[in-house]
């Protein structure tokens, strides 16, 4: 597994800035597709589902809390794949997440549109085991608002004397999920829930060359 301090090396920010990509371009489709909720943002469906009971909007609130719900069991899923036997299981976490993804795209292929978002939203709660430590939490990499908190916080340690560059990193995150997210956009108006197709086949080249270099 990852060190503790998961941002530590260039393979580790590459990785995790490519993985916040993914996820801005997965929940962009799923927010544009969703019409305003999220697929991997749960905070945005908590707010949502506050405001859903407080105004008698029974369905809006269902179907947040059945996202929030997904959301939970795919991050579960990808903790046991962590738990499991064996080391360095960050390409197992992201051929599950290829998986999931293609099936989403399938099942949008035939028509099936609640079981295609299912899968998407089981994904991105896969997603966040990536760099998950052994028996503890990991970094959260469909969601962004902790590392803009990280950005704040070091950037005064910075200016206190403290290391110059160390809210890069974070920063970077940010720009990746929001980059990720424009992509995520333009391809949904292009072809729909289809665009879910690139990020599975993009989280399965990313679980292919983490496999490559975990074994060299």
């Amino acid at each position: 597994m990852v060190p503790r301090r998961m941002l530590d090396s260039r393979r580790n920010v590459a990785l995790a800035c490519a993985l916040s990509a993914l996820a801005g371009y997965v929940d962009a489709i799923g927010f544009l597709h969703l019409g305003g909720l999220f697929v991997s943002f749960m905070s945005g469906n908590s707010t949502r589902l506050g405001v859903s009971l407080t105004e008698g909007e029974w369905s809006s609130a269902a179907a947040s809390l059945g996202l929030i719900a997904l959301f939970v069991i795919g991050a579960a899923a990808g903790s046991l794949i962590v738990l499991g036997r064996g080391v360095n299981r960050q390409p197992w976490i992201l051929l599950a997440e290829a998986v999931l993804l293609a099936i989403a795209a399938l099942c949008h292929a035939f028509g099936f549109s609640n079981a295609a978002v299912a899968g998407i939203v089981l994904a991105m709660g896969l997603e966040n085991a990536v760099f998950q430590i052994h028996g503890g939490a990991g970094l959260g990499l469909t969601y962004v608002t902790g590392a803009l908190v990280k950005v704040g916080q070091l950037a005064a340690v910075a200016l206190t004397g403290g290391d110059r560059w160390g809210w890069a990193s974070n920063l970077l995150l940010w720009a990746a999920l929001v980059a990720g997210s424009l992509c995520g956009a333009a391809a949904y108006h292009w072809i729909n829930l289809a665009a879910i197709w690139f990020a599975a086949g993009a989280a399965l080249a990313l679980s292919a060359i983490l496999a490559v270099t975990v074994h060299r």
